[in-house]
C-alpha cells in the first residue's frame, strides 16, 4: 500500500523547492557578448615644436552635425608643460580634419601674482539640453611660469554654442569642507567623463585632496545644474579614497541599465563601483577580469562605452608585450564589463590601438548613437627612444555594433 508523504515532509520538498529556485536566479546571468566593427579614422598630426595632448571630441548633432577635438599644446621634452588649447573640426564624419587652431578665450595667461594658468584635461560632450558643447576639466597653474603647483588647481569649464566660439574659462565654485569634514582642496576635473540626466543637471566625476601636504586624492561625483552657459554645485555623492599612493583620481562615469558605474586611478591598480542614483556608491572593487586575474591597468585612465547595449571598458593594462612603453600605456584595450560581476570579460578584449611606440593612456570617448561611439587618443612620445624626434598625432577611431546573421 502507498504510503501518503505527511504534510511536514511536503513542507520540507516545498522549502528545498523555493531555495533552490532561489539559488538559481541568485546567480548572475552572463551578458550576450556584443560584436564590435573597429574602423580608423582621420589623424591629426603635431608639429615640429609642439605635440598634441588630452586629445579628446564632442559632437554637436544635427543637419549638419560638427565633430570637434579639442587638444591641449604641449611641450615635447617635459611633462605638463601645457601651453593653449587648440580645437581641430571635421565635418564629413572624421575622415578629415582642418587644420589645429587656437581657441582664443582658452590660452594659457598670465596672473597678477607671478603664475601662468593653463586649462587642460579637457572633455568637450554634447549637453543635449541646452544644445551645446560642455568642456570640462582643470587648470594647470606654474609658479614663474616653470614651477607646477597642484594646490591652485580648480575645475573649470567652458562651453560652446552651436555656431558660435567657444566662451570663456569659467570655474566651478564648490564647498570648503566634504561630508567628512575635511577641506575639499586642488579639486579638479581633468580627464573625467561626465553623465547627463535628463533635467539637465550634469553629473561629473571630480577628484580633490583632503591635507596640503599630503597629495592623495578622494573622488566624488559633483550634481550640478547647467542652463547652457554656466555651472552651478548642487550637491555630491560618496566620497572614495584609499590612503595608498595619491588615492583615488581621474574618475569616470557612465549610466547604464537603470544603474550607474564609476571606474577610478589609482598608482597600483585601477577600481570600479556601482550605484542606483550616480551619487551613493557602492563599496570599490579592484578591475579583474572574469577569470579572477587582475585587469592590470594601473597608473592611468580607463574610461567607459556604452553601445549596442553593452558595457564596455577602453584601458591599458600590463602583460601585452609592452614592457618598453612607460606604465605600460599601449596599446588601447576595450573590453565587455559584465556589469553583475564588475568585471571585464576576457574572451572579449580587442585592441583599438596598436602599440606604435608611443604612450595611449590619455583616451577620450564621443558617443554618436547607441551603435556607435568614437575613441580619440594622443600619441606620448614623451622619453620614448625610437620615435624621439617625431611629430604625434592624434589618432581617432570609429567603433559600430556588428550586425547579427
Amino acid at each position: 500500500m502507498a504510503v501518503e508523504p505527511s504534510p511536514k515532509h511536503g513542507q520540507i520538498v516545498f522549502v528545498i523547492l523555493i531555495l533552490a529556485a532561489t539559488a538559481v536566479a541568485a546567480v548572475p546571468s552572463e551578458p550576450a557578448q556584443i560584436q564590435l566593427k573597429i574602423e580608423p579614422l582621420g589623424s591629426i598630426s603635431g608639429s615640429n615644436r609642439w605635440d598634441w595632448w588630452q586629445a579628446r571630441t564632442g559632437y554637436l548633432p544635427g543637419k549638419t552635425p560638427l565633430w570637434v577635438t579639442t587638444m591641449s599644446e604641449t611641450g615635447k621634452t617635459t611633462s605638463h608643460d601645457f601651453h593653449d588649447i587648440y580645437q581641430s573640426v571635421s565635418r564629413d564624419r572624421g575622415k578629415t580634419w582642418s587644420a589645429a587652431k587656437r581657441i582664443s578665450s582658452l590660452q594659457r595667461r598670465q596672473e597678477e601674482d607671478g603664475y601662468q594658468v593653463a586649462p587642460g584635461d579637457l572633455w568637450p560632450s554634447w549637453h543635449a539640453l541646452t544644445d551645446t558643447l560642455l568642456a570640462t576639466g582643470k587648470t594647470f597653474n606654474f609658479r614663474d611660469g616653470t614651477k607646477e603647483d597642484y594646490l591652485r588647481e580648480k575645475v573649470s569649464y567652458a562651453v560652446m554654442e552651436r555656431g558660435k566660439p567657444w566662451g570663456p574659462l569659467r570655474f566651478l565654485d564648490l564647498p570648503q569642507r566634504d561630508h567628512a569634514g575635511y577641506p575639499i582642496i586642488a579639486a579638479n576635473a581633468g580627464c573625467t567623463q561626465r553623465s547627463d540626466l535628463a533635467d539637465g543637471d550634469v553629473l561629473l566625476p571630480i577628484r580633490y585632496a583632503r591635507d596640503p601636504k599630503n597629495r592623495n586624492y578622494t573622488s566624488t561625483i559633483a550634481q550640478c545644474s547647467f542652463d547652457g552657459k554656466q555651472l552651478k554645485y548642487k550637491r555630491h555623492g560618496t566620497e572614495l579614497n584609499i590612503p595608498q599612493g595619491r588615492g583615488l583620481y581621474e574618475p569616470s562615469l557612465t549610466a547604464f541599465d537603470g544603474n550607474y558605474f564609476l571606474t577610478l586611478r589609482a598608482d597600483h591598480s585601477a577600481f570600479v563601483t556601482r550605484s542606483k542614483d550616480g551619487l551613493n556608491f557602492d563599496a570599490i572593487k579592484e578591475w579583474k577580469f572574469d577569470d579572477g586575474t587582475p585587469l592590470g591597468s594601473y597608473n592611468t585612465q580607463q574610461h567607459w562605452v556604452t553601445i549596442g547595449g553593452g558595457l564596455f571598458l577602453v584601458y591599458t593594462r600590463r602583460g601585452a608585450d609592452n614592457d618598453h612603453i612607460m606604465r605600460h600605456r599601449a596599446p588601447l584595450f576595450i573590453g565587455q564589463v559584465n556589469p553583475e560581476k564588475l568585471q571585464v570579460i576576457r574572451d572579449t578584449e580587442r585592441i583599438l590601438i596598436q602599440e606604435d611606440h608611443a604612450t595611449l593612456g590619455n583616451s577620450g570617448i564621443c558617443r554618436i548613437s547607441n551603435t556607435e561611439s568614437w575613441i580619440t587618443c594622443g600619441e606620448g612620445l614623451l622619453r620614448l627612444g625610437k620615435r624621439k624626434g617625431q611629430n604625434n598625432k592624434i589618432i581617432c577611431v570609429k567603433i559600430t555594433v556588428k550586425p547579427t546573421l
